[in-house]
């Protein structure tokens, strides 16, 4: 066991307004599990790239341990080989009887590594790519969002793997995920950093804890500054008309007072003035206690959304329906039966090309919202109620380019709306003017997100939403979904977030559908 050890690490990229990171310090063992946590855009990413020694910094990062980064980046050329050709490019020195132990832990048969990569599914991918990740000796892995686009089973799947591994930094968003797989939290807050032993659970009951605090400590010394302020007033009131009454008086209305209370008036106003004084270093010290109190406390802005109201209750109804390609014998899926009431919330899961994200295209399709493929073939009846708006989500976000307003006046969506919703997702305002292709995939999700929202629709389509958004984003989206509930039918994979919102499930399984 080693430890890394931070130390006054500042950072800031070229051009930006702000440090990413600014004289930060904190130790971690290269033993731990650590899960890494923090708003998108925070740096976290950007801490593993330092830690690979991709940026210069100030401050001092000391470690002997030697870094190994996943995702591999793997080049277009090299998507058409099979990955045995090419993993020893990807980790130097690697095995091939070690890849094959830890694919066998994965549940794949080896016969895998000698299948070009592109024929491989999503999930197939990022297991291969773990089992090289995992077949060296004394490499500290820093393992960045292995759960994209991984179906259900597969992140299962990934999920007891890690749980067995110890010495990595696993960035993930998914809450179910990091309670199982990591022992100690990294966190990315506000304005500071902290290291907490625990799962993401126990974290997350200690800020809560902690920011519950910090809040009460915030309103008494509000209070008490309130009080001071008030009380040295009436002092300051006191002094003022004391002092005016030094000099000139009526001796007919006054008889009692003579030319030696004036030394008296002086005395009694000086120790006045100086009670102000006191109350005003009291409240000086109030205040310098009071700030920072709240720069950790996350206090997400309640979100909006607009959904309309059909005139009739069932929005899409699918009976035996069907789907194929052209030219292939055997159907993505078939019997598929549900229906889709107003004010429903129901999940769309199953395998990764099981055939979720054609179904939504073809809800897409006969809703006029695209253009009708023809290499889709149906079978059995799917119909969207009539007159149908449609606010769509896709998982793709490639498509992102140019600037904010551009977008917006493509889309005829309010631009200061949209970059409000934008803010309460808390992306920072220097964003709106850079390129969209420049964003983090995060932030271009909040993107989508947000134009959504901004949308009026009677049915909200989302494909895979939450992926790269961050877990205080998704527990926002959680809160106004169970506010508003607008009908949804949605392809999402975190657990907690089908388990908070959800109101079925209509599942794709070995080429047949099922709704529970």
């Amino acid at each position: 066991m080693s430890q890394i050890s931070v130390n006054n690490l500042t950072f800031y990229y070229e051009g930006s307004f702000d440090n990413i990171f600014e004289n930060v310090s904190f130790s971690i063992d290269t033993d731990w599990k650590l899960g890494f946590v923090g708003r998108n855009g925070k740096g976290k990413t950007t801490f593993l790239n330092l830690l690979l020694g991709k940026h210069e910094y100030l401050g001092t990062i000391s470690t002997d341990t030697v870094f190994d980064y996943f995702p591999y980046r793997i080049e277009e050329w090299k998507m058409e080989k099979p990955a045995i050709e090419f993993m020893e490019e990807l980790k130097a020195g690697v095995e091939q009887w070690r890849v094959l132990w830890e694919l066998d832990k994965l549940g794949l048969d080896g016969e895998i590594l000698y299948r070009p990569f592109n024929s491989l599914s999503f999930g197939e991918r990022t297991k291969v790519l773990l089992a090289v990740l995992f077949s060296g000796e004394n490499d500290f892995l820093l393992i960045d969002e292995p759960t994209n686009h991984l179906d259900q089973e597969s992140r299962e799947t990934v999920k007891e793997y890690l749980a067995g591994k110890k010495g990595f930094i696993l960035v993930s968003h998914d809450r179910d995920f990091l309670d199982t797989c990591v022992d100690h939290i990294l966190a990315l807050n506000r304005q500071t950093i902290e290291v907490q032993a625990g799962n993401f659970s126990s974290w997350w009951e200690n800020k809560n804890r902690k920011d519950m605090f910090v809040q009460m400590e915030n309103e008494k010394h509000r209070k008490e500054i309130a009080k001071l302020k008030e009380a040295a007033g009436r002092s300051r009131q006191w002094a003022d008309k004391n002092e005016s009454t030094k000099i000139g008086f009526d001796p007919l209305k006054e008889h009692e007072r003579c030319n030696g209370t004036r030394p008296y008036i002086g005395a009694k106003t000086k120790k006045m003035q100086s009670r102000v004084k006191q109350m005003e270093k009291r409240m000086e010290r109030e205040i310098e206690e009071k700030e920072g109190l709240l720069q950790d406390v996350e206090n997400p802005v309640d979100l909006k959304i607009m959904p309309l109201s059909h005139f009739k209750e069932t929005l899409l109804y699918a009976s035996h329906y069907g789907l194929k390609y052209q030219g292939m014998d055997k159907a993505l899926f078939r019997d598929l039966n549900f229906t889709l009431q107003q004010g429903e919330r129901v999940f769309l899961a199953g395998a990764n090309g099981c055939g979720k994200s054609s179904l939504i295209q073809a809800i897409l399709q006969k809703s006029g919202m695209e253009e009708v493929r023809e290499s889709l073939e149906e079978s059995g009846t799917l119909q969207p109620a009539p007159g149908l708006v449609i606010s769509y989500i896709n998982q793709d976000t490639s498509f992102l380019k140019g600037r904010i307003k551009e977008f917006c006046k493509k889309r005829n969506l309010d631009e200061s709306l949209f970059c409000s919703i934008l803010r309460q997702l808390d992306m920072e305002r220097v964003q709106f003017g850079k390129n969209m292709e420049d964003f983090s995939e995060g932030q271009k999700k909040k993107v989508l997100i947000a134009a959504s929202l901004l949308t009026p629709a009677h049915l909200y389509l989302w494909d895979e939403p939450l992926n790269y958004i961050d877990v205080f984003s998704r527990m926002q989206i959680e809160k106004l979904l169970m506010e508003y509930q607008p009908t949804m039918l949605i392809v999402e994979h975190d657990v907690r977030f089908r388990e908070k919102i959800g109101t079925k499930t209509v599942e794709i399984k070995d080429g047949l559908g099922f709704c529970r």
